[in-house]
Parts: C-alpha cells; structure tokens; sequence
C-alpha cells in the first residue's frame, strides 16, 4: 500500500487535576490513541491504544472521572520512551504524516520528548484536523470534537477522553473532509 494514502490519526490522555498540579508533578501521557487511516479508499484501517506510565506524576480523581483511566492501569503501561520506540517500529510514525485535533497532542509529545530526553517519534508532516474543520464549515471558533461530531451529523462512538475512541471519532471526521475534498495534503 502506498504511504501517501496513509494518515495516522493519533489522541493522547495526560495527567490533569481540577486545578493546579500537586506540587512537583507534571501533566504527562499517559494513553497514546492511533487510527491509522486509508484515505484514499475512505475507511479506517485499524485502532491502538498504549497505556503509558506515567514518572513524574500519578492519575487524579478528577483525571480518572473525565478519561475512565486510573492509576493501577496506568502502572501497567509503557514507559513514555518505550511508547515512542513503538509508535515509530510499529506505526511508522516516522514515515506517515499523522494529524490530531488541535495541536495540543503535537505540543505536548514535543515538550515531553525534550523533558525526558526521548526521541521524537513522528516527522514533519503533522495536520490539525480541528483547523481544517473550521476552515471547511467557515467558523469563526474551533470546536472541540464532540461538538465538531455532532455538526458533521457523525455519531459519537465509544468513550470521550479515552485515546483511542478520540482517535477513532476524529478519524471519521478526517474522512468527512477528505470526502468533501477538504483535507489538506500532507
């Protein structure tokens, strides 16, 4: 299968709290979603999740309320650096242009990279899905994907703020622009 055809569609879960971090911790991954999607066919290939653990920070009850993760499964994930290793060996996200909504997913894989002295996993070649929505509908103001979903008269599948069903929904919504000839080449 050629490569230009393929786009992954990755969503990430961090640590968070309701409000500022406990002293000494960080917000961290700790789920890495990845759709992989075949736009020129227009369908959605496959769907991972990578529990990740987390080192500089543990998984509050405000976290584990909005993302159904909690700290015990979390414990059982990989290392962040191991999580990159697999999202380069196994994913190719080195060679495939990947998108996410918005461009906090890029930012932070960026920052922790750099924290934890990790190799980026992914080249250049990054889309936000939630600019090239706004752009294709005209809105003045980016919408969150739930939201973005419902205007694209697309279902909600799975749970919001899990990784991998943010991917998967957000895959659907690439494929809606890809199908109105809306999405951006790589």
């Amino acid at each position: 299968m050629d490569t230009d055809e393929l786009l992954n569609v990755v969503d990430v879960e961090a640590t968070c709290w309701e409000g500022q971090p406990p002293s000494g911790e960080v917000s961290e991954i700790i789920e890495i979603g990845l759709t992989v999607v075949d736009l020129r066919a227009g369908r959605r290939l496959a769907k991972h999740r990578l529990p990740v653990r987390p080192a500089r920070s543990k998984v509050s009850p405000f976290c584990t309320g909005l993302t159904g993760l909690t700290q015990a499964e979390v414990d059982q994930g990989l290392s962040f650096a191991e999580a990159c290793r697999t999202l380069a060996a196994e994913h190719r996200a080195g060679e495939l242009p990947w998108a996410s909504w918005g461009d906090y997913d890029r930012k932070q894989f960026v920052r922790q990279c750099l924290d934890t002295e990790t190799q980026y996993p992914f080249g250049h070649r990054h889309i936000n899905a939630k600019a090239a929505f706004t752009s294709s509908f005209g809105l003045r103001r980016r919408p969150g994907m739930a939201a973005a979903l419902t205007m694209a008269g697309l279902p909600l599948e799975g749970r919001h703020h899990r990784g991998d069903d943010d991917a998967w929904n957000i895959a659907a919504l690439v494929l809606d622009l890809s199908g109105r000839g809306d999405w951006p080449a790589a």
